[in-house]
C-alpha cells in the first residue's frame, strides 16, 4: 500500500473538485457545463444571505458563471433535480442511478418523510396528465391541522410522487418547483434501465473518488444508508481489477484511482483565494474537511444567536491550498454593498500580506456576482485564537 502525505492528499482533493481554478474552455456557458459535469451534483439550499449554494458552488469554479446558465442547464435537460445526500441538482448522464431509490420509495423498502395518501396522489397525477406542468400553488388543498413544514396535502403528494420518479422537476419559477411527468421531462436518449445492485455501488465509489479525488469507506457512504457492507465489497473488487488503490494518509485508509494520483504531478494555483459556499461539496463533510484539511468547521446559522462563535452564516475561504480563514457574510442587495461582518483566520496563519491582496481580489468579484458594488469589512481580520 503506498503511503502520501496529508499534502499531497489536499492538492489531490482540490483538484479532483476544480480548485482555485479549473482548465476550462468555450463561452461562460460552456465553461460551466464543464464545472458541473466536474462535480457530478451540486446541493440546492434556500438560505440567500448571499447567492443560494447551488450558484455560489459553481461561480466557485468559474468566475465567470451566471445564475440562469443554471436554469439554461435544466431546460436543456443537462441536469435534473433529485436527492444526492441532499437535494440536488445531478447530472443528467447519470439518471438511471437514482432509479434505486426511486423504486425503493415506490415498493415502500424505503421511507420518506411524508405518509403516502394513494388516492391523493392518484389524483395529482392525473391532473398533470391532464393539464401538463403544476406547481403546488396551482392545487386547491385544505389543511385541517398545522403539522409544520409543507403540510399542504396536495404539496405532500407532489412530493412523494417526485421522489418515487413518477415526476421530475420540469423548472422553477420563482425557486417554486414545477412538476411534470418523468416521461415528459426526460430525454429520449437518456439511459432507463436500473442498475443492478453491483452497477450502482461501482457508480457510488467510482463517482465519489473520480470528483473528491480520495475517500475513506465511510465518506464514499456518506449519507448513503445501508450501503457500507455492498460498497466495502465493490471497493475490495475494484482493487483487484486495478480500477482503485488503497493508499495510506496520515495513517488513516482512503481509496483513490491512479489517475487521481497522477494529479499529485499537477500543479495547484496557490495565488488565488476562493470564497466556498458552507454547502460546497469540498465542504459539505464536516470529518472529512477536519481530518484533510484540520478545518473544523460548523453552520451557525442553526445555532442559537447567544451561542455563535464567528456568525450566523460563515464562508469557508481557500488560499494557498489550505482553508485558511471564515467570514461572515451579508449581501444587502437594495443597497448593492456586501458586508463582511467578521473575518477570522485560522490559529497559526502568518501569511496575512500576500493574503489580503488575494483576498481583496476575490471580495471583489464575490460582490459583483452578489449584485454589489462594492464591499466593506467591519472589523479588522482576527486570528481565530485572538478571541
Amino acid at each position: 500500500m503506498q503511503s502520501i502525505s496529508l499534502a499531497q492528499a489536499q492538492k489531490i482533493a482540490l483538484l479532483s473538485q476544480g480548485l482555485p481554478t479549473l482548465k476550462l474552455t468555450g463561452t461562460a456557458y460552456q465553461k460551466t457545463v464543464q464545472v458541473m459535469q466536474t462535480l457530478g451534483y451540486v446541493q440546492i439550499d434556500t438560505i440567500s444571505v448571499v447567492q443560494r449554494a447551488h450558484h455560489h458552488t459553481l461561480w466557485s469554479r468559474n468566475h465567470s458563471y451566471a445564475p440562469e446558465h443554471l436554469d439554461r442547464m435544466v431546460r436543456e435537460r443537462l441536469i435534473y433535480e433529485y436527492w444526492s445526500h441532499a437535494a440536488s441538482y445531478l447530472d443528467m448522464a447519470n439518471f438511471r442511478f437514482s432509479l434505486p431509490r426511486k423504486h425503493a420509495i415506490k415498493s415502500g423498502k424505503q421511507n420518506h418523510w411524508f405518509r403516502k395518501n394513494p388516492k391523493l396522489m392518484s389524483e395529482v397525477l392525473a391532473r398533470i396528465t391532464s393539464d401538463g406542468p403544476l406547481m403546488a400553488k396551482d392545487f386547491d388543498s385544505k389543511v385541517t391541522k398545522k403539522t409544520g413544514w409543507e403540510s399542504k396535502p396536495t404539496k405532500q403528494a407532489l412530493e412523494m410522487l417526485y421522489m418515487q420518479g413518477d415526476l421530475m422537476i420540469t423548472e422553477r419559477k420563482n425557486f417554486h418547483k414545477v412538476y411534470d411527468l418523468t416521461e415528459r421531462v426526460l430525454p429520449s436518449h437518456i439511459e432507463t434501465a436500473t442498475p443492478t445492485a453491483l452497477e450502482h455501488t461501482k457508480f457510488l465509489v467510482i463517482n465519489a473518488l473520480t470528483t473528491h479525488g480520495l475517500a475513506t469507506l465511510a465518506e464514499i457512504t456518506y449519507l448513503q444508508k445501508g450501503m457500507k457492507l455492498s460498497v466495502k465489497e465493490t471497493v475490495n473488487q475494484l482493487i483487484e481489477e486495478g480500477e482503485v488503490a488503497k493508499v495510506s494518509v496520515n495513517g488513516d485508509i482512503y481509496f483513490t484511482r491512479p489517475q487521481s494520483l497522477a494529479l499529485m504531478d499537477n500543479r495547484l494555483n496557490r495565488k488565488q483565494a476562493r470564497i466556498l459556499s458552507p454547502f460546497d461539496n469540498l465542504v459539505i463533510q464536516r470529518d472529512r474537511l477536519s481530518r484533510l484539511f484540520n478545518f473544523d468547521y460548523l453552520l451557525e446559522c442553526y445555532v442559537p444567536a447567544a451561542k455563535r462563535q464567528h456568525g450566523y452564516f460563515v464562508l469557508p475561504i481557500l488560499w494557498d491550498g489550505q482553508l485558511v480563514a471564515r467570514a461572515d457574510c451579508k449581501a444587502h442587495r437594495k443597497e448593492k454593498h456586501l458586508e463582511i461582518i467578521s473575518l477570522h483566520t485560522e490559529p497559526g496563519f502568518e501569511k496575512r500580506g500576500a493574503f489580503k491582496a488575494a483576498l481583496h481580489s476575490e471580495l471583489t468579484d464575490f460582490s459583483t456576482f452578489n449584485g454589489c458594488e462594492g464591499y466593506s469589512i467591519n472589523r479588522p481580520i482576527r486570528s481565530m485564537h485572538a478571541q
